[in-house]
């Protein structure tokens, strides 16, 4: 299966972002489905992009995406989203991930910054911002571009 470039996995991620932050780079994380890309994405990633040196993208996997969206998603399978969000100017690296959360990615990532965009779960950001600044890092929530969203996308289409 073709994968962009800068698709890693978990293993070769942390091993990349420990010789990054031997270098004193500040790595910034976030984490999404980023199914079907609009302009809140590519708001959302250059806003990312000010808060520090390197950005690794965790994309949900199709299983993931399914437990947490229902049978019909994600549109694009998660070869394809990584191949398009690998693709935008600015995101340096890109993991897919199968868990319903970015617990494990944050434990062994470390990363300096965690970003929550769109509208977050409240309990969830409240473990991930638990473990982020158990190691000293820092949660930033940016929110939603006003309206983009990609569920409003598929509701607009099913409805022709």
């Amino acid at each position: 299966m073709e994968k962009p470039d800068n698709f890693k996995t978990l293993e070769e991620l942390s091993e990349i972002v420990s010789e990054l932050k031997k270098q004193g780079k500040k790595i910034v994380f976030t984490n999404g489905v980023f199914d079907i890309l609009h302009k809140g994405h590519v708001k959302i990633i250059e806003e990312m992009n000010k808060l520090g040196d390197v950005l690794i993208v965790a994309l949900n996997s199709d299983n993931s995406v399914k437990r947490f969206k229902g049978s019909e998603r994600p549109i694009n399978n998660e070869n394809d989203r990584a191949i398009v969000i690998g693709g935008l100017k600015g995101v340096d690296y890109i993991v897919i991930f199968d868990e319903d959360d970015p617990l494990n990615l944050l434990r062994k990532l470390k990363p300096d910054v965690h970003v929550k965009g769109g509208n977050p779960i409240p309990e969830r950001v409240a473990m991930e911002k638990e473990i982020v600044e158990s190691y000293g890092g820092e949660l930033v929530c940016l929110g939603l571009v006003n309206g983009y969203s990609t569920t409003r996308i598929v509701e607009k289409m099913k409805l022709g």
